[in-house]
């Protein structure tokens, strides 16, 4: 029935007080190691609390020392609509905020639908000039997963996990937290169950699982902010609502919605991963939907959403709700592959330099393609994931110098094609598990090293693909795009999408270069005013 309170068990032993929101703090947060970002890395944004986890630019590597580059697919989106957030309001974002892949990912391209279900998704691979350096070329990777309709989908148990301590007492907080989740009960079909749980100075469910969307919503309507927050035991308690209505053929799904701003409630660090990973070994996964502005804490929420194998985005307004939790509620809900892992293994022949653009923390080392026990990125249905690299041909001018040694130079009959890599630019590998299987499996293919000789400049749906790119790549004050400025990226982007969802999408960014462009030239004339006093 609706509106049984239930106070969980206390955990005296490793409960910390709550933070007291009311003055705008937030707790302290030392995540662990690997995604959880120590707490020394955690940087804030200006004359705030938002924590975001630190991030250098991917470094360049030399094809001689490091000819294989790997990384975990990544589909979140949550930084482009936060980097949304601060160019709407005036400002620009703090450079860890700006998560290059996530700025890709968050658009469709063309890329084609996988011909069945066999394989979860499609693989395309294309090869262009690069528009900042004429020395250098843009490899892209892209990966398409299956659709899956809504009639398709299978039923969800669905938690909805919801922070209505004090700092949630904002209008771009709980308000739309209830119209966002208010949207997922809309699209409820036969067979699903929501059951909802709240945490501020206790935890408790104020909603039993039910099929009936109008109990939903009038759960969530009921839903008002205020005390202290103890997050931790909201977690322990939505997962053991989960467990309760485990359903084996289904979906089963816990949706943390929150500001960040809570004492996840565990002294040791450790005791959360475990706890997050076990209901994620034992099916079911965790989706972070941030909220608000001034004390939100992606670095913690982007962490956690990783260790539950679920997604993490950032709400904005009511159009990003939408997006998320209404016309990508499949992709959002139903994992078509897990542990999705990318490795390119790059040819001397052809290639002396790279870099991967973004990805710096779902970085990989070799050995852990092939390890089935490591962790890795999930794909739901429909989702894409974009994949850049910027490359030297071998011959070209790269970035790296000579070395002064001759023993370390590059021999100059290293560029000597032979074996299987004869007429290869590279070989992109990937490795998935289906979501019930725990062997994953590969998917090998080559990139023609003619592709290189006679790549194009960017043109449609890959120059604005390497527009984002390069915008991203801006925002993070990355020097090795040269005179590369907004300008260029929106005359790279192009204009010409029709009128689809994708279009307004496409038209916003191009408006959000403006801003950026303004941004940075005010700044500009105020370094020069301050220069002259």
């Amino acid at each position: 029935m609706r509106f049984k309170f239930l106070i969980s068990a206390a955990l005296p032993a490793v409960l910390l007080a709550g933070c007291n929101s009311q003055q705008g703090s937030s707790a302290s947060y030392q995540p662990g190691p690997q995604e959880m970002a120590e707490a020394s890395d955690v940087a804030a944004a200006p004359e705030n609390a938002e924590r975001y986890a630190k991030n250098a630019v991917s470094p360049v590597h030399a094809v001689a020392q490091a000819p294989v580059s790997t990384f975990a697919v990544d589909v979140d989106t949550a930084a482009y609509a936060n980097v949304r957030r601060f160019l709407t309001q005036g400002q620009m974002p703090p450079k860890d905020a700006v998560r290059a892949e996530e700025l890709i990912n968050y658009f469709r391209y063309d890329y084609p639908a996988p011909g069945d279900r066999g394989a979860p998704f499609s693989v395309t691979t294309d090869v262009a000039q690069t528009p900042w350096n004429s020395e250098t070329r843009l490899l892209r990777i892209g990966l398409r997963g299956y659709d899956l309709g809504r009639a398709q989908r299978p039923p969800a148990n669905l938690v909805f996990l919801v922070d209505v301590s004090g700092s949630m007492n904002e209008p771009d907080k709980l308000p739309l937290v209830q119209r966002a989740l208010g949207m997922v009960a809309d699209n409820m079909k036969p067979g699903d169950h929501v059951s909802i749980v709240v945490y501020a100075g206790a935890a408790g469910v104020v909603l039993e699982p039910t099929s009936s969307p109008a109990e939903v919503r009038a759960a969530l309507d009921d839903l008002s902010a205020g005390g202290s927050t103890a997050g931790g035991e909201g977690i322990e308690l939505a997962y053991a609502m989960a467990r309760e209505n485990f359903d084996k053929e289904g979906i089963n799904r816990v949706i943390l919605a929150s500001d960040g701003d809570f004492n996840v409630g565990i002294t040791d660090q450790s005791q959360l991963e475990q706890l997050i990973e076990r209901n994620r070994d034992d099916g079911i996964t965790l989706t972070v939907l941030g909220f608000g502005q001034g004390n939100l804490n992606d670095s913690m929420m982007e962490a956690i959403a990783d260790k539950g194998n679920g997604n993490y985005a950032y709400v904005d307004g009511v159009d990003e709700a939408r997006k998320v939790l209404d016309t990508e509620l499949s992709s959002t809900l139903f994992t078509i592959a897990k542990d999705v892992k990318v490795q390119v293994e790059f040819n001397p022949a052809e290639v002396s330099q790279y870099r991967l653009i973004g990805y710096e923390n779902r970085a990989l080392t070799e050995q852990d393609f092939q390890n089935d026990k490591v962790d890795a990125g999930d794909i739901g249905a429909g989702h894409q994931v974009t994949a850049i690299y910027e490359i030297v041909p071998a011959g070209s001018k790269g970035w790296l110098p000579d070395r002064h040694f001759a023993a370390n130079r590059r021999p100059e009959n290293a560029g000597g094609a032979t074996g299987d890599a004869k007429g290869e630019l590279a070989q992109v590998r990937l490795r998935y598990k289906l979501p019930n299987g725990d062997a994953s499996r590969l998917i090998t293919q080559p990139v023609e090293a003619s592709r290189l000789r006679n790549a194009p400049m960017p043109s449609g749906d890959l120059a604005f693909a390497v527009a984002v790119a390069g915008f991203a790549q801006k925002l993070r004050g990355d020097d090795l795009l040269g005179d590369w400025g907004y300008a260029d990226v929106k005359r790279l982007a192009g204009s010409q999408w029709g009128f689809s969802q994708q279009a307004w999408w496409r038209s916003e960014f191009l408006r959000l270069v403006d801003r950026a462009d303004a941004q940075t030239r005010t700044a500009s004339v105020r370094r020069a005013e301050d220069r002259a006093l």
